[in-house]
């Protein structure tokens, strides 16, 4: 926490942090392989930038907020781990005036994850469209990576209701944004297609490190918008993120996606990701 290290039952913020109030800050979710983070550079680059759009200033430099991200890794003794960096607006009054508060919080989470069981990564998930919308990007910038993921629960709890443990979420325009928690990919007639930013999504960090793979395998990748349509009629469909890496869909709303199991492009990035993250 901020420059120290401390046991989890001394990690502490205040109730009166805008953080808890309000979801007042930002983070990052991160992973390290074999001792090594991946891509912390570009975390950090989104970190920061998603603190001064909303006007957060960070009180540690990238180079000081890396230093803990490894620190932090190491004192767990993780080599294969699983990072949440926060930073919150810090204490305040029971109001929303950002002004009033003082000492953001920096704080470096190290832990082990599995989104989700191994069976899933080999005969696929099956995700349901939520009704909740993705937030409108004229009322916060999907681009910021927020303490406040509300949106997101809301639509996760859609699923969930539904048997599944994703769910697509749509824009205000009908549009394919991205799942609670993923990007996602669909192939058609060999094209790799994904929304573009301003469908609504987070620019994920995984689903950027796939379409680099794409390019260097010579997989025509493009951003596109897409309905729901281009995604039952295609013939494969994956999700990208940090926890979840790459995972198959083979079945939306009740339509099976191609031949309803993993696909031959979706399984050559998967092996492609996971040589890239083990070099």
């Amino acid at each position: 926490m901020n420059d120290r290290l401390v046991p989890e039952h001394e990690a502490k913020v205040s109730v009166f942090d805008h953080g808890l109030l309000y979801g007042d800050g930002v983070f990052e979710g991160i992973r390290s392989y074999a001792g090594k983070v991946f891509r912390l550079e570009a975390h950090l680059d989104r970190l920061f930038a998603s603190a001064r759009a909303i006007c957060l200033e960070i009180p540690l430099s990238k180079a000081a907020v890396a230093q803990a991200v490894v620190e932090t890794l190491a004192a767990n003794q993780l080599a294969d781990g699983y990072v949440r960096l926060l930073v919150t607006r810090g204490a305040g009054g029971l109001g929303l005036d950002p002004t009033k508060t003082s000492h953001p919080q920096v704080i470096v989470i190290a832990d082990t994850i599995s989104l989700y069981p191994r069976e899933f990564y080999d005969q696929g998930l099956r995700i349901v469209t939520a009704a909740t919308q993705r937030t409108q990007s004229a009322a916060l910038s999907p681009r910021i990576k927020s303490l406040n993921y509300l949106n997101n629960i809301m639509a996760k709890l859609e699923g969930l209701q539904a048997g599944c443990v994703e769910a697509l979420m749509l824009n205000h325009k009908g549009e394919v944004a991205e799942c609670t928690g993923d990007n996602i990919f669909v192939v058609r007639s060999g094209r790799l297609l994904t929304p573009p930013s301003d469908a609504g999504i987070l620019e994920g960090i995984t689903r950027g490190a796939v379409m680099e793979l794409a390019a260097a395998a010579g997989i025509d990748c493009r951003e596109q918008a897409l309905v729901r349509h281009d995604l039952y009629t295609g013939d494969e469909c994956f999700l990208t993120g940090t926890a979840a890496e790459v995972i198959p869909v083979v079945e939306i709303d009740g339509r099976r996606i191609g031949a309803g199991v993993p696909g031959p492009v979706t399984k050559q990035l998967t092996e492609a990701f996971h040589g890239l993250v083990t070099r």
